[in-house]
């Protein structure tokens, strides 16, 4: 019997989503299975304070001996490493509780709440996203039409990439409060500096994609720079604009969370990780990565729902 277009369709969801619970189940796993190395020395420590006999006896000998081998020596107290309020290596569950109890159960005007911080982080990362867009796209097209910004302007644009952004945010914080420019610009400078690069190499790509026989058909039809730019270039650069996005997208949100790094924000993910670093929070700190990780999930996969729709009704998507 012929399988309905319907049907083939839930079949591939359901083995890819089957594939993407195997290895989520594999991760979580293999980190549990870290935790308990990770934390045994605290777990041995608390147990030899409440009067238990723990093996090798002596501090030094234990020192010397490692995790595993605590771990395979002790393995009673593993159980005591899984919930430890100030883990070196904290257990999925914990994490789990952290954010929803920092989604869900705070208000998100709360200065404790997940989703306030990752709102001030947010904002940061759609205007530099915003700034690198422009300035990568318009940097692209005159790169393809004029070659002697191809010849100068590219090999700069690459040199940049190559500077450190943790030695070059203290930088552009500096000079641009020297300017009376503090707050949101300075983070969203850093984030367009991220952003703009893979705009840039992928709308050149896509702008040089049509081939030798498109250009000269498009030249028999006499038809001007204008109008191969935006009948033939230009759409041929949406796949290529869109995978530069995705990208972009991604390193703009990390250009906003080192933005808040060298001010020692109170806001933002990046002020949840310096608070978690300074007070010992590893929970907190493994909370905000994993904020910080969906948050940029979810604007990836909204420029590919973009993407598609786009492509679709351009025909480019069968």
């Amino acid at each position: 019997m012929r399988r309905s277009h319907l049907q083939v369709k839930l079949l591939e969801w359901l083995r890819s989503g089957l594939a993407i619970l195997t290895v989520v189940i594999c991760l979580v796993g293999v980190w549990y299975l870290a935790v308990m190395p990770m934390n045994i020395h605290t777990a041995l420590t608390d147990a030899e304070r409440a009067g238990a006999v723990i093996q090798p006896e002596t501090a030094a000998a234990r020192r010397d001996l490692g995790g595993v081998g605590l771990l395979l020596n002790n393995f009673d107290h593993a159980g005591a490493t899984f919930n430890q309020d100030r883990p070196r290596l904290p257990s999925p569950h914990q994490v789990v509780e952290e954010l929803w109890d920092t989604t869900v159960g705070k208000r998100i005007t709360s200065k404790r709440s997940l989703v306030y911080h990752g709102w001030i982080t947010l904002s940061a990362t759609l205007l530099g996203f915003g700034i690198g867009t422009v300035a990568g796209i318009l940097l692209a097209i005159g790169i393809v039409h004029n070659r002697a910004m191809d010849m100068s302007v590219m090999p700069w644009a690459i040199a940049s990439q190559t500077i450190p952004i943790l030695a070059i945010a203290p930088m552009i914080i500096v000079v641009l409060n020297s300017i009376g420019m503090q707050g949101l610009v300075p983070k969203a400078m850093i984030s367009a500096y991220l952003s703009f690069f893979p705009v840039v190499v992928g709308m050149v790509a896509g702008l040089r994609s049509p081939e030798v026989s498109q250009l000269d058909l498009m030249h028999t039809y006499s038809a001007s720079r204008n109008q191969v730019f935006l009948r033939l270039r230009l759409p041929a650069s949406m796949p290529f604009l869109f995978t530069s996005l995705k990208v972009g997208i991604a390193a703009s949100l990390i250009g906003a969370i080192v933005g808040e790094l060298p001010t020692g924000a109170v806001e933002g993910l990046g002020a949840r990780l310096l608070a978690g670093s300074y007070y010992g929070q590893t929970i907190q700190i493994w909370s905000a990565l994993f904020g910080a990780a969906i948050l940029a999930a979810s604007m990836v996969a909204i420029i590919g729902w973009i993407q598609k729709l786009t492509l679709s009704r351009m025909g480019m998507l069968r």
